[in-house]
């Protein structure tokens, strides 16, 4: 008797702390990991598009928003690449993957640059498509702001908005510089 007392108590307090339990983290709940993937066609090969934007400190040729792009140690993983942006700003870059053979390379951003994104990591591939070359840059971020209730210009949608214009300038940049007869 005393045993069914007990159990008919905690039965609903059991299902109070597990309620409590599972809303928790949704009331707890920060920035989810946003992504922005690029494309676009370029009529020419392959081969001359990665000539381009190959070298880890080759921005500056192509982006139009890049006044600087040195990077320490070339194409060699590791590298750090400092960007001065044409309109004021700076950004700090390392190498992470790099393969000539997929035309691709991968590199991470250090928190704190001039964009309103935290743990951005990106990559840029070129594959053939017969004799054009289509060319995918593609990142991962968190946006800047990591609590809740962020401010208009560090919440997600100004964190994606901040890529997608990088990515979409610089591709279409490329895309009129490659073409050019």
């Amino acid at each position: 008797m005393l045993q069914k007392l007990w159990a008919a108590a905690l039965k609903p307090a059991l299902a109070l702390a597990l309620l409590a339990g599972l809303a928790a983290p949704t009331l707890a709940h920060g920035p989810t990991r946003q992504k922005v993937v690029e494309k676009i066609t370029i009529d020419a090969p392959a081969a001359a598009v990665w000539a381009r934007v190959k070298n880890f400190d080759a921005l500056k040729d192509w982006h139009p928003a890049i006044a600087e792009s040195p990077a320490d140690k070339g194409n060699e993983l590791g590298s750090v690449r400092q960007l001065k942006l044409k309109g004021g700003g700076e950004l700090t870059e390392s190498l992470e993957g790099f393969s000539d053979e997929q035309m691709k390379y991968s590199y991470r951003a250090k928190d704190g640059g001039a964009l309103p994104v935290t743990n951005y990591t990106s990559t840029i591939q070129v594959t053939a498509d017969g004799a054009k070359a289509i060319v995918e840059w593609r990142g991962a971020f968190y946006r800047a702001y990591p609590n809740n209730d962020p401010p208009p210009d560090k919440n997600d949608e100004a964190a994606i908005a901040a890529i997608t214009g990088v990515y979409k300038s610089g591709l279409d940049n490329l895309k009129k510089l490659a073409e050019a007869k």
